[in-house]
């Protein structure tokens, strides 16, 4: 039997009650995802998952009690001057620099950047929101047979702040022209995504609902109309898992 593989997954925020009544915590639906496509697998795993609030300043007791870890989305912003988050940068170069296996996605994947010597910034383009493609560089994902013969993916967004310069040594996997650095690695140990595999249609709806106010009519009508194309979520949640056994 294959050993257990175990996922600590950094909260970075916490979904309003109005939302994660219906669809969870980020932590929930990361565990529903990955859970799902371990279920498909022919070397399906033994999963266990263990949270920590990093936004409420709960850290693991030792970076080695799991084997990697996921760090999650976050209305807050990877460049903002609060405590917690200057914490979570401290925390993310001590997995670096560990090697420690680290999945970043969206503020996850900006925060890899900014504490690892790249910046992040609110983009000029606004919001970035809906079911949206990133095509890989084919030089960049050459040889890496993780993700097979795919020449992009899809995934739900949800952001305004993007990676303008990736972190040193990290490497640009995929990408659009709304999102250039859409994916990124850094050697065996880090890997990150902008969009939002753990986001199901019908939660991403609701987000998209709840902040409707903040978006331009049209690109909110766009947003929800793309939701029906359905995303390579468990294609990526695979990804992922591959990513933890190698």
């Amino acid at each position: 039997m294959n050993k257990p593989l175990h996922i600590g997954i950094l909260r970075a925020d916490d979904v309003i009650d109005e939302l994660a009544n219906g669809h969870g915590q980020y932590p929930e639906m990361f565990e529903d995802l990955l859970r799902r496509a371990n279920r498909s697998r022919s070397d399906s795993l033994e999963l266990r998952f263990s949270s920590y609030a990093v936004n409420h300043d709960h850290y693991p007791a030792d970076i080695d009690e799991v084997d990697g870890y996921i760090l999650t989305g976050s209305k807050s912003s990877v460049y903002d001057d609060d405590a917690w988050i200057t914490e979570l940068g401290e925390f993310v170069r001590q997995l670096h620099q560990c090697k420690k296996k680290l999945l970043g996605i969206c503020f996850g994947h900006q925060m890899v950047a900014q504490a690892l010597g790249g910046s992040t910034q609110k983009s000029d383009r606004g919001w970035g929101i809906g079911v949206k493609d990133a095509s890989f560089d084919a030089e960049a994902v050459r040889g890496l047979a993780a993700f097979g013969d795919s020449e992009s993916f899809k995934l739900i967004y949800s952001h305004q702040d993007q990676v303008i310069s990736p972190a040193r040594g990290s490497v640009v996997l995929a990408g659009n022209a709304f999102c250039p650095v859409a994916m990124t690695a850094i050697e065996e140990h880090v890997l990150t995504f902008q969009g939002h595999p753990e986001f199901s249609a019908g939660f991403a709806r609701a987000v998209y609902d709840f902040r409707r106010e903040g978006y331009p009519e049209d690109l909110y009508k766009e947003a929800v109309e793309s939701l029906g194309d359905e995303a390579d979520s468990e294609v990526v949640a695979n990804w992922m898992i591959d990513f933890f056994i190698q």
